[in-house]
C-alpha cells in the first residue's frame, strides 16, 4: 500500500492492492500518516463512486509536489488549517487528464485536461471534487517565495488558469520531468528545482515585469531544456533523431536548442551520444539482456553504425561492449 525509498522527502501511497471495501478507511487514515513529508488535506470518499488513490509526494524547500491519480474523492482545504499550523501556503493545481471541479464560496470552476487553478490557502477555503479518474499535479507553495515575484498576490484568492497559457504549459512539462525522473537528492538540486517552479507559477498567475525577466532566464529556460532532454531520452531508438526534429516538436529553433545545451557546457550531439551510451551500458550489464548480441544493443539504443558504437563506447568506458558484457555475466 505504501512505499518510501531512500529519500525521506518522497512518499508514495496507493490503494491498488486493497479490496474496494478497505479503500475508504485507508484514504481517511492517510491524513494522519506520520511518514508524509508534508501533511495532506483530508480526502473524503464520494458516495457511490469507485475509489482510487495512487499518489507520490515530494518535499522541496518552499514547495511540496503531489502527483498521481485520484478517483471518487472530495478534498476540502480549510483556511483555518493554515493558521493553526503557522504556514502561509498557496496552492496551484494542474488537471493533466480527466475533469475536476473546484469550489470556493459561491464560485465554481470546471477543470478540463491541461487547466489549472490557483488558490490562496490563507484567505479562503476551497473544495476539489473528482468523481472520475483524474491525473493531476498539486503544488503547495510557500507564500513568501512568490510574494517578491507576483503583483498583488493577496488579490489572487481563487483563479482559473486555462490550458492555453504558455507559462502553464511550460510548468506542466517541467513538472513532468521532475515527477518522472530521479528525485533531486542533493540540497542544491532541491533548491534549484523549487526556484524554477516558483518562477513558472509566477509567470502563470502574473509575475511582475522584473520577475518575469528573471524567470525567462531561469525557470522558462530550465523547463524547456528539461522537456527537450526528456524528449531525447524517450526517442533514443529513433535513428533520425536530430536537433531539427526536436526543435519542430517543441516549436523553437535549432539554434535555440543549441544555446540551451551550450549553457550547460555540452552540445546537443554530445548529450544524445551520452544518453545512448548510458542506455547501452545498462542493457549490457542487465541479466535480462544477457542473450542479446552487441549489435542488437547498439541498434536498439539508436546507433546505425556498429563500428562507431564500439569506438564511442570504448572511449567512454575504457572497455569494449563485449568486455563489459562478459564482466557482468561473471559476477
Amino acid at each position: 500500500m505504501m512505499a518510501t525509498g531512500e529519500d525521506p522527502t518522497v512518499f508514495r501511497f496507493s490503494t491498488d492492492a486493497l479490496p474496494a471495501c478497505a479503500r475508504g478507511g485507508a484514504v481517511r487514515a492517510l491524513y494522519e500518516d506520520p511518514m508524509l513529508p508534508t501533511r495532506l488535506e483530508p480526502l473524503e470518499p464520494l458516495w457511490n463512486c469507485p475509489i482510487r488513490v495512487d499518489i507520490t509526494q515530494r518535499a522541496l524547500p518552499g514547495l511540496a509536489i503531489l502527483s498521481g491519480r485520484l478517483c471518487g474523492l472530495r478534498q476540502h482545504v480549510r483556511p483555518e488549517r493554515s493558521l493553526q499550523t503557522g504556514t502561509d501556503d498557496l496552492f496551484f493545481g494542474v488537471n493533466l487528464t480527466g475533469t475536476s471541479t473546484a469550489h470556493q464560496g459561491g464560485r465554481q470552476v470546471m477543470l478540463r485536461a491541461g487547466d489549472a487553478f490557483f488558490a490562496n490557502r490563507g484567505k479562503t477555503g476551497f473544495t476539489i471534487i473528482r468523481p472520475t479518474q483524474v491525473r493531476f499535479v498539486g503544488l503547495r507553495v510557500s507564500r513568501s517565495a512568490l510574494m517578491p515575484l507576483v503583483s498583488n498576490l493577496d488579490d489572487a484568492v481563487f483563479r482559473l488558469i486555462p490550458h492555453h497559457v504558455g507559462a502553464l504549459r511550460l510548468l506542466t512539462k517541467y513538472i513532468s520531468v521532475v515527477v518522472d525522473g530521479q528525485p533531486p537528492f542533493t540540497p542544491e538540486m532541491r533548491r534549484l528545482v523549487a526556484t524554477q517552479v516558483h518562477d513558472l507559477i509566477a509567470l502563470a498567475i502574473g509575475a511582475t515585469r522584473d520577475a518575469a525577466l528573471i524567470a525567462q532566464g531561469r525557470g522558462v529556460r530550465a523547463s524547456r531544456l528539461g522537456a527537450i532532454k526528456a524528449d531525447i531520452t524517450t526517442n533514443l531508438r529513433d535513428y533520425g533523431l536530430s536537433v531539427a526534429a526536436i526543435a519542430a516538436r517543441h516549436r523553437v529553433t535549432p539554434r535555440y536548442i543549441h544555446k540551451l545545451f551550450e549553457s550547460e557546457g555540452i552540445t546537443f550531439s554530445e548529450f544524445v551520444l551520452r544518453r545512448r551510451l548510458e542506455r547501452a551500458h545498462r542493457m549490457l550489464t542487465d541479466p535480462r539482456f544477457a542473450g542479446r548480441t552487441i549489435s542488437f544493443v547498439a541498434f536498439d539504443v539508436g546507433f546505425g553504425d556498429l563500428s562507431y558504437f564500439n569506438r564511442a563506447f570504448r572511449r567512454c568506458y575504457n572497455a569494449t561492449p563485449s568486455e563489459v558484457k562478459h564482466s557482468a555475466v561473471r559476477k
